[in-house]
């Protein structure tokens, strides 16, 4: 093969879209996804069924490869690390992706670099909420895990507070 290789950590519909396009370059593109049925397992040049958010799975998957990137932000970001120090190319970079992950991280990133973003209060649980009354109503996003629609809900007022959901979020 004189094209690259390409280890794609997730499976997904934006895989797809990225695997279409790749069809027409001269690369091999392996996907790694939990679902044997993702949209990908059948385009790629290899798939191999198992968790993208495991270390050691992603540094075995990702070994033979002269560039990794991702299609889910869900993924391991120290095996990236690690194979970044290898020498291979990680789109994006994992201290990218490590701001990414984190909606905390984008929004203080923002902050501190002048970028205009709307009003925001990081809350470790609910409790935090009353503290930031001002900035109701308001859209509550969990830090991490969330994505497409969830880890997000509107809260109104106060008498939402009781039914949100726990864990480090962003209020905005």
């Amino acid at each position: 093969m004189t094209g690259k290789r390409i280890a794609l950590l997730g499976g997904g519909q934006l895989g797809r879209m990225f695997l279409e396009n790749a069809l027409r370059y001269d690369a091999e593109v392996h996907v790694l996804d939990p679902d044997p049925h993702c949209s990908c397992a059948r385009l790629a040049s290899s798939f191999t069924q198992g968790r993208f958010d495991d270390r050691e799975t992603v540094l075995r998957f990702a070994r033979d490869a002269d560039v990794v990137g991702i299609e889910i932000e869900h993924v391991s970001v120290e095996a990236l690390e690690t194979l970044k120090a290898q020498g291979k190319t990680i789109i994006p970079d994992p201290h990218v992706l490590r701001i990414i992950k984190d909606k905390g991280l984008q929004k203080q990133f923002y902050r501190d670099h002048g970028i205009p973003t709307q009003d925001f209060a990081l809350i470790d649980d609910r409790s935090g909420i009353a503290e930031q009354a001002s900035l109701l109503p308001a859209f509550l996003k969990s830090r991490t895990g969330g994505y497409d629609g969830k880890g997000v809900m509107p809260i109104n007022g106060l008498d939402d507070a009781d039914r949100v959901f726990e864990g480090p979020c962003v209020l905005e």
